[in-house]
């Protein structure tokens, strides 16, 4: 039996002290990129085009709109975002640094607060990093800031003959046993050394990439920094160097480079019930 006032599950409440702290996370962190000049916009809950946003397509809430054509609850803000300001705003604006206050949906009842933001046709990832990293710096916390290249696995993957399913779901005892010295060099990588290191040993197809990586990381203003070039995250659109923001096994930001609508550009997205839940603590 469901009582009335049970809310369900992956759902949220914030009431008194609690719903206080988060208008105050909210507003410092929208101060300081509207002081960047990123302007507001808030997007529907609804959108057609959330299956090429998530990796697997289970986590959308679905149902059909009165033509019949399938609907579904925002379950990530960024290329919906992009489309919106290219296609539907365009003509009454040119401006290009967007930031929303919203949350998404999973299913099969998850939502989750954001506060994220797009930089549309921008391709220095660096600018967009060490913005996230100035918000964090501005919160007083330093948790791990950890910086990818999504194109380093899929070139690993196809220098060796396996399967992108191996990076996808993190099998790394799998990788060890290819017994591939470069590759277990690589897989150790932690740091800038670490990284500046295997540059040396890995194969010319896989060497640009990470040279990328490794310019990008040490334009980074950021102490507590962590190099992971062969982690691939779950959303399907970044298509070079992306980073994500971790403490402990909570996820407090993602963020990257991704191309929408023949455009390349930035974004990020800040999990503002993580981020609570460390300042809380």
């Amino acid at each position: 039996m469901v009582f009335e006032h049970e809310i369900p599950k992956g759902s949220r409440l914030y009431f008194g002290k609690a719903a206080k702290a988060k208008r105050a996370l909210e507003n410092k962190i929208c101060t300081i990129l509207d002081n960047s000049g990123f302007e507001e916009i808030v997007t529907p809950n609804f959108s057609y085009s959330q299956h090429q946003s998530i990796a697997n397509e289970k986590k959308l809430i679905k149902f059909s709109d009165e033509q019949n054509e399938q609907v579904s609850l925002r379950a990530d803000s960024t290329l919906d975002v992009v489309r919106i300001i290219s296609k539907r705003l365009g003509r009454t604006t040119d401006h290009k640094k967007w930031f929303y206050v919203q949350p998404i949906f999973t299913y099969p009842s998850n939502e989750e607060y954001q506060i994220g933001c797009e930089w549309i046709k921008h391709d220095n990832i660096s600018d967009i990093m060490n913005l996230t990293a100035d918000i964090l710096k501005a919160l007083e916390i330093e948790p791990v800031f950890q910086i990818s290249n999504i194109n380093i696995p899929k070139l690993v993957a196809s220098e060796l003959n396996i399967s992108i399913d191996l990076f996808k779901n993190g099998e790394i005892a799998a990788l060890f046993k290819l017994n591939c010295d470069w590759l277990n060099e690589l897989i150790k990588v932690k740091n800038i050394s670490d990284l500046e290191a295997v540059i040396k040993i890995v194969p010319a197809t896989i060497k640009t990439e990470l040279e990328i990586l490794l310019n990008k990381a040490n334009e980074v203003d950021y102490s507590n920094k962590v190099i992971a070039p062969l982690y691939y995250g779950s959303l399907k659109y970044y298509n070079g160097v992306y980073y994500r923001v971790i403490s402990d096994n909570l996820t407090i930001c993602k963020g990257g480079m991704y191309s929408s609508e023949g455009m390349c550009s930035l974004g990020f997205a800040l999990y503002t019930d993580s981020l609570l839940k460390i300042l809380e603590d």
